[in-house]
């Protein structure tokens, strides 16, 4: 490998690692998102001129975060914008000239780790629309370009970049101040920012739309965000509880489907494949959340219920009466007619498909699941088991139309078939 390639390829690397800092710590210095993003991509520019000639530099964070700096000194200058701004650069620049490049990092830390924390509560603000706070949190905190996301997403370039491009105009125009939120408040934009992240997961986890029944980028990049903010918030036991939550969720991917991409159900997944070292970092992270007295938390919840089934070494092995429990504390914290699907599921593992199907036909009596596919799905499944096959055919062929992913989809046709050769056996 030639010196320019390794060059290149390191660049690449530190970018990545690098660039959400960066973007985050002139936010604050420009109070402008595009801006700050502008210059970011200009100091990379420098970077890529300058260091396969001089090399890498031993605190490429620090190089960056000067150049950036350097950068909108010289676009107040040639904008001749307010002296006030410009005044207020170049202090921030004196304070960076040293030439010792550790001084300079080791000086920043704090204020950078602010800084990053200011970028996701702003990206995560509740004013944008969920999928607005998703594409703008990819773009700005997991470093992800228009085209990934337009990609993981299986949307148009263009949508995803005008999504992007009205967030960014919205929180503008709505001066909302970049800082991390205090008191009442921090609670609710927190649990925003967890929305956000669990959103960009459960998408690779299992994709709305499309082919693939996962992709696992997106839950590498809800992971890794997870870890930043376990970082900047180490004392907040839903955001360990989230991270989690992900760990021991994506420790089963490798035996999620087969060799032809197809989805195998938790039943019947090979445990010999799960990941035994996400699984003890998950079960770490929850003996943080214990240790912070956050066990109730929804997250903190739907993280314990994983772990029942992460230790378990056999289906059979699996502690469904304390999931029930679980997910009955889980209706109480965070309402929701999943969260009773999920417990109904879950009930009839412990007691049997005749009783989770009288909450099944509860839960669909309250009408805010009609379009939901795996209402059907599970119904399916409670009624071929209870024997009730032409019933259980109708509900997976329903499910089937509401599923848009298509892995799934032949998933449930060929539960409807199952269902129609139980009729004739």
């Amino acid at each position: 490998m030639s010196n320019r390639t390794e060059t290149d390829k390191a660049i690449t690397t530190v970018w990545r690692q690098e660039q959400a800092r960066l973007i985050a710590s002139l936010t604050r210095v420009v109070r402008d998102i595009s801006l700050a993003e502008e210059l970011a991509q200009d100091a990379l520019m420098a970077a890529l001129k300058h260091w396969p000639e001089t090399g890498v530099p031993r605190n490429p964070g620090a190089w960056l975060m000067q150049a950036g700096k350097r950068k909108a000194i010289d676009y107040f200058r040639h904008r001749k914008m307010a002296a006030g701004k410009l005044e207020e650069v170049g202090r921030t620049m004196e304070e960076d000239v040293p030439d010792a490049e550790t001084a300079i990092h080791d000086s920043m830390d704090d204020d950078v780790g602010d800084d990053l924390l200011r970028l996701i509560f702003t990206s995560c603000h509740p004013i944008l629309p969920a999928e607005s706070r998703v594409a703008l949190t990819l773009r700005l905190i997991g470093g992800l370009t228009t085209e990934e996301i337009a990609r993981a997403f299986l949307a148009n370039d263009t949508t995803i970049g005008q999504r992007i491009v009205r967030a960014k105009r919205t929180i503008a125009d709505a001066g909302l101040p970049y800082e991390v939120p205090r008191g009442a408040e921090r609670v609710e934009r927190l649990a925003s920012v967890l929305g956000v992240l669990y959103l960009i997961f459960n998408e690779g986890y299992s994709a709305t739309a499309g082919e693939d029944w996962m992709r696992p980028q997106l839950c590498e990049e809800a992971m890794r965000m997870g870890r930043i903010l376990t970082q900047l918030m180490p004392e907040e036991a839903e955001v360990h509880g989230l991270l989690a939550l992900m760990e021991i969720q994506h420790s089963r991917v490798t035996a999620r489907t087969n060799a032809k991409g197809e989805p195998i159900l938790l039943p019947d997944q090979n445990r010999a494949l799960w990941d035994q070292l996400m699984i003890r970092r998950g079960l770490n992270g929850l003996q943080r959340v214990t240790a912070l007295g956050g066990d109730t938390g929804p997250y903190a919840l739907q993280a314990a219920i994983a772990a029942c089934h992460a230790r378990a070494r056999r289906a059979e092995d699996t502690d469904w009466r304390r999931i029930a429990s679980l997910y009955a504390l889980l209706v109480e914290v965070m309402p929701s007619p999943v969260v009773e699907l999920n417990r109904a599921v879950a009930v009839s593992m412990a007691e049997g498909p005749a009783p989770a199907l009288t909450l099944v036909d509860a839960i669909r009596s309250g009408g805010l699941l009609d379009n939901y596919h795996l209402l059907y799905g599970v119904r399916g499944d409670l009624l071929s088991k209870l024997g009730r096959h032409t019933e259980a055919n109708l509900d997976f062929r329903r499910a089937a139309e509401l599923t848009r992913n298509e892995r799934e989809k032949a998933y449930l046709l060929g539960r409807a078939d199952e269902a129609m050769s139980a009729l004739t056996a």
